[in-house]
């Protein structure tokens, strides 16, 4: 990585920018940070496009709220170049700067390579020739932290290293120790922000707690910005952002992407079913599909005049009850499997379709009893991974991610996908009902 000792021109209009924001590790607060830096900087008026790396719901939804506008997920690993250089130059055409949120270290990723690498913050960076923001959480480190900097600007010559935000300081004489260390090996400190508790959102068992139910969210999250305005220095880090580059996507292929489920598409939408990602809303728009939302937790259901009906992830395992006991909702999905719609449910989604859900406590729920599945979480077991698979019946590939704690007591019937490199099926499909635990991403 090529350390940047001065920094760039301020952005303008017509020359939109962006920076991605890393770090060394997960934990080191690069989600609280960029979503302080999001506010921070629309506070001051900047058009901001905010994205993130890798396969997550709940960043973006923070995202969106600290900046004032929709955030999309890129993948080095699971999106086609095609895709990601279509939701680059909408991030670019949009605003004037762009903050991309990497997903655990710089350079971690996938064990095997994907469409275009292994899914790691680098690819990203690499592929739109952005440079990069390095967040190190400074707890418990000293002057080693111009080691480990030092390992990360040059391990990868490819990629430019605009500076380091110091994260997790503890006094003054902590941040002198590490301006004075990095100095030795010229980058350019952008920020030293010292230890904050408000800088920890709550969390549950898949990430965060969504930003819909955060409460007191805006207040939050302005006092997250007032930290990190205070202690980052914002005009610098608008100087050091680069142009956007799609020379890295190079000519490839394009295979068919997710084509809408229908015409009209009836989505869940509520606390216990939000992981439905952007750039599949807006790709089945401009495929010509209609969406209409309702809220199975308010026992609405599915619009009669849809033709296909799409339960996404989230967290049905916390409304179990709730759920089992609103019949206008299970009723309406009962009702389009039976006239013949295609009816599909991703991950939570999926074991909704099921006979029964087992709740944290042990407690069965009876589900819409549409697929032969039984699914609990008394005992949780997590499955985590990317995963690369091709749809029974019509041999359709698709890249996506798996991460939920269920575990399944009873999968009987048809598999609707196996993995393409036959390490196993997933999900169910009986007519034309089906789901599985896998959240898809693209095709290919």
């Amino acid at each position: 990585m090529r350390p940047v000792l001065e920094p760039v021109y301020f952005m303008t209009e017509t020359s939109p920018k962006g920076l991605v924001i890393a770090a060394p590790h997960s934990g080191s607060g690069k989600t609280c940070l960029t979503i302080g830096l999001l506010r921070a900087l629309a506070r001051l008026g900047v058009s901001l496009s905010p994205a993130k790396i890798g396969p997550d719901y709940i960043d973006p939804q923070f995202h969106e709220v600290a900046a004032g506008g929709p955030s999309v997920n890129l993948d080095g690993w699971a999106m086609q170049g095609e895709t990601l250089a279509s939701l680059g130059r909408q991030l670019a055409s949009q605003s004037e700067l762009t903050l991309i949120e990497g997903v655990m270290g710089l350079f971690d990723g996938a064990v095997k390579p994907g469409v275009l690498g292994h899914g790691a913050t680098a690819d990203i960076a690499r592929v739109f020739d952005l440079p990069v923001v390095l967040v190190v959480d400074c707890a418990g480190m000293g002057q080693s932290v111009a080691a480990l900097v030092k390992g990360f600007a040059e391990f990868d010559p490819s990629l430019t290293l605009a500076g380091v935000i110091l994260n997790k300081l503890g006094s003054l004489r902590h941040v002198a120790m590490m301006e004075d260390a990095l100095a030795q090996i010229g980058v350019p400190v952008l920020g030293a922000v010292p230890r904050f508790e408000a800088m920890a959102l709550p969390s549950r068992h898949l990430g965060l707690v969504q930003a819909c139910e955060t409460q007191e969210l805006d207040e939050r999250l302005n006092e997250i910005a007032d930290h990190v305005a205070a202690h980052v220095d914002l005009e610098a880090l608008q100087r050091v952002a680069g142009l956007f580059g799609f020379d890295g996507l190079g000519a490839r292929e394009v295979r068919q992407g997710i084509v809408p489920l229908g015409n009209h598409i009836a989505v869940a939408r509520d606390e216990a079913f939000g992981f439905f990602y952007p750039h599949l809303q807006t790709g089945w728009r401009e495929a010509g599909a209609t969406l209409s939302f309702f809220s199975p937790l308010q026992d609405e259901a599915p619009d009669s005049r849809a033709d296909a009906v799409y339960l996404p992830g989230g967290y049905p395992e916390l409304y179990g009850g709730q759920l089992a006991g609103n019949q206008r909702f299970m009723n309406g999905l009962r009702e389009a499997a039976k006239h013949g719609k295609r009816v599909y449910g991703e991950c939570g989604g999926y074991m909704v379709l099921g006979q029964g859900l087992i709740d944290q406590q042990g407690q069965r729920h009876a589900m819409a009893g549409l697929l032969d599945l039984e699914t609990s979480f008394e005992k949780r077991k997590l499955h985590l991974g990317y995963r690369h698979v091709v749809r029974s019946g019509d041999g359709q590939v698709f890249r996506g991610h798996e991460f939920h704690y269920a575990s399944v007591l009873r999968q009987e019937g048809e598999g609707l996908y196996q993995d393409v490199d036959g390490e196993g099926c997933y999900g169910l499909v009986k007519g034309r009902v089906s789901g599985s635990f896998v959240h898809l991403i693209d095709g290919g």
